[in-house]
């Protein structure tokens, strides 16, 4: 049994208004969430929700993940990157260098991500969101390919990537050097066990694979908060 990716979870300072910022890149509706902040639900063959949680910690450090948006043309680029601006991004150097065909970009909450320019072969048959970019080892690849019993789709020099059997965005990591993990991650995933899977049993295979149990101060909740082979934190729900 493997658990399936529920959402991807952003930390806001101000959840309603970073969710309208990425309703207005992405054209998903809001739903409101079971715990207190604001969700995205896709409207194409992403296969995950967007969930903006409250939260007063400070950004510390450049987000281990982030999006990359693709382009169908330059035209369709310079379009996301103006829409993006007009709805609070702003630009931001990362170390890019001026030949690089994408475009960094912040979000109101200072949140990294990338367009992506229309030559791009790897994201060619994505979507919108053609990936989700994140530092990490080959290990760690591993470790969610095999937590999600999602196919790689590249293993080479110690970058890996993982794709859905039913399409959707890439997860990706691009292996070392690593950068430092400073503080509790903004952005994690949630996952859970398919309906009439057992939370307890899928906490102690994650395990088995090299993820470990953490507290992040939260007390009882109904999921497990675990942390994968590099340090990053992901929330294990009750099956759905």
């Amino acid at each position: 049994m493997t658990c399936h990716l529920v959402a991807l979870c952003f930390d806001a300072h101000d959840p309603l208004r970073l969710a309208r910022f990425w309703a207005g890149i992405l054209g998903w509706e809001t739903a409101d969430d079971l715990h207190g902040g604001i969700a995205l639900l896709p409207s194409d063959d992403t296969g995950f929700r967007i969930r903006f949680l409250p939260s007063q910690e400070q950004k510390a450090g450049q987000n281990p993940m982030h999006f990359d948006l693709t382009s169908r043309s330059l035209e369709d680029q310079q379009q996301t990157v103006a829409r993006a601006l007009e709805l609070g991004a702003r630009h931001i150097d990362i170390g890019q260098s001026p030949e690089d065909d994408h475009v960094v970009l912040a979000d109101p909450e200072g949140n990294e991500f990338c367009v992506i320019g229309p030559d791009n072969k790897f994201l060619a048959d994505c979507g919108f969101i053609g990936a989700l970019s994140c530092d990490g080892s080959q290990a760690v690849g591993y470790f969610w390919s095999e937590a999600l019993g999602w196919p790689l789709v590249w293993d080479q020099d110690q970058e890996t990537a993982i794709r859905s059997p039913h399409g959707g965005p890439k997860i990706t990591w691009g292996g070392p050097p690593l950068m430092p993990k400073a503080g509790k991650n903004r952005l994690h995933l949630d996952i859970a066990p398919p309906a009439g899977g057992d939370q307890r049993a899928e906490v102690e295979r994650l395990v088995s694979l090299g993820a470990k149990r953490i507290d992040i101060g939260r007390g009882e909740v109904g999921w497990v908060v675990m942390a994968d082979p590099d340090g990053h934190e992901f929330c294990v729900l009750t099956p759905r």
